[in-house]
């Protein structure tokens, strides 16, 4: 049994590698792929086997214990973008390929933007978070604000800080040079600026969304002092955060040697904020499919009928209009407990409209 088990392992190792070595160059296997994954897999792989650069590769062999928190992170920056674009033509779509986003990984478009840094913000989280957890022996809770404050306002700095200056750290040093390795695949050096830039635009956003709790000390709960300390926001307020920058991402010059500037000439002398994010190209328009650049288009997706925002049927469905099914609706309701011991219901019954796009 052992024997056979074994060599499932390595023929799983086998086909993933003939699997990699086969990949298109324009679509490079991406570390993103660990975030849709099942449980244990990127473990029973090992680094040398994961979709990963020979650089992470190393820095994986290194830091092995980091592999969890690699996963958490690829994990939850996939579910955040496709929280904020949920209800929009680019509904921020995997597929089951190790590129995970298609080409839009290196359209160098604005989506292409929002994907970078929501993935390296989504890195630093998950890091930090195990580092204040006390998962990891070479960092834990941030001290360096310890026995400061103000004692003259009754609070001082203590409790566990966020070390998120460790999660910024290893992001970069993790992501950095598997950007490099992909831009230059396609699109060369000025794409490489681009996902570089936003990868740390990413970074910056947990940074700047950062707040403080304080905790009472004090006779009967009087307050007469109080300990505070640094933690990060929930990662839907990064998300939210970095959403607004896509909102308001500047469109830059393609130019490969020189230093980023705006493409619009009026505005061509204002410097780009590390925070900002930034693009090449324009985006497409997501409306129908185009399965060689990895388009879903929005054939067959829910709408809004009454909404005139981006999930609305006229926006979302592109003026094709729109198909309306009845859909029956059962669930428990009018539940009450009985003694003894059970909740007796009954069973309610609704048919509510259900919109989808032509």
């Amino acid at each position: 049994m052992e024997r056979r088990s074994g060599c499932g392992v390595h023929q799983l190792c086998f086909l993933f590698l003939l699997l990699f070595s086969l990949y298109p160059v324009c679509c490079r296997a991406s570390w993103m792929w660990l975030g849709i994954t099942s449980v244990g897999v990127p473990e029973k792989l090992g680094c040398t086997n994961l979709p990963l650069t020979h650089k992470q590769k190393d820095l994986c062999k290194r830091k092995p214990h980091l592999l969890p928190s690699i996963k958490d992170g690829a994990r939850i920056g996939i579910a955040e973008c496709q929280t904020q674009f949920e209800h929009e033509r680019w509904n921020c779509s995997t597929t089951k390929e190790l590129s995970v986003f298609g080409n839009e990984l290196t359209s160098g478009t604005k989506e292409t933007a929002f994907i970078h840094a929501v993935m390296a913000a989504g890195l630093v989280q998950a890091v930090t978070r195990s580092c204040s957890a006390g998962n990891m022996t070479e960092c834990g809770c941030d001290t360096s604000l310890q026995g400061t404050g103000s004692p003259s306002e009754g609070w001082h700095w203590g409790g566990c800080s966020d070390h998120i200056q460790y999660g910024t750290w290893f992001s970069r040093k993790f992501i950095d040079n598997a950007v490099k390795n992909m831009s230059s695949a396609r699109g060369g050096d000025a794409l490489l600026t681009m996902n570089q830039h936003n990868s740390e635009a990413g970074r910056q956003a947990v940074a700047k969304t950062m707040v403080t709790d304080c905790r009472c000390h004090g006779v009967s709960g009087s307050c007469a002092v109080k300990t505070c300390w640094r933690t990060m926001a929930s990662f839907e307020r990064v998300g939210n955060f970095l959403k607004e920058r896509y909102e308001g991402s500047v469109q830059v010059l393609d130019r490969s040697k020189r230093k980023v500037r705006r493409k619009e000439k009026d505005h061509r002398r204002m410097p780009i904020g590390k925070e900002e994010l930034i693009f090449l190209n324009k985006s497409p328009n997501y409306c129908l499919e185009d399965r060689r650049w990895g388009v879903a288009g929005t054939r067959g997706r829910r709408c809004n009928r009454t909404s005139a925002g981006p999930d609305g049927c006229n926006l979302l469905c592109c003026g094709r209009g729109y198909n309306t099914h009845v859909v029956r609706h059962v669930e428990r309701c009018e539940c009450k407990f009985v003694w003894c011991c059970y909740v007796r219901c009954q069973k309610c019954e609704s048919m509510n409209d259900m919109h989808t796009c032509k």
